[in-house]
């Protein structure tokens, strides 16, 4: 699950959906990925577009942790805003 770290940026950057609408995202597009569920939807060029829009790495638009069960020696994989993928 990953928890969307978008709002918060937009707030702490006074960044509105009009300014991230401009990087050529969809408002609607913007919302969901501001939810924790819409953001693990997003295709890794939305959330590029965003994170310019927002000037900040991809990595810092979301927390989470991930784990596959199609291979089961892999282990739960850990990622928090600022860690080096």
């Amino acid at each position: 699950m990953f928890t969307s770290n978008i709002k918060r940026l937009m707030t702490e950057k006074e960044k509105t959906f009009r300014d991230l609408e401009g990087c050529g995202v969809s408002r609607q597009t913007i919302s969901d990925a501001r939810n924790d569920e819409g953001i693990s939807k997003c295709r890794l060029s939305t959330l590029g577009r965003i994170a310019n829009a927002l000037e900040v790495p991809v990595k810092e638009l979301f927390d989470g942790e991930y784990s596959t069960p199609e291979c089961p020696e892999a282990e739960s994989l850990q990622i928090k805003a600022g860690d080096t993928l």
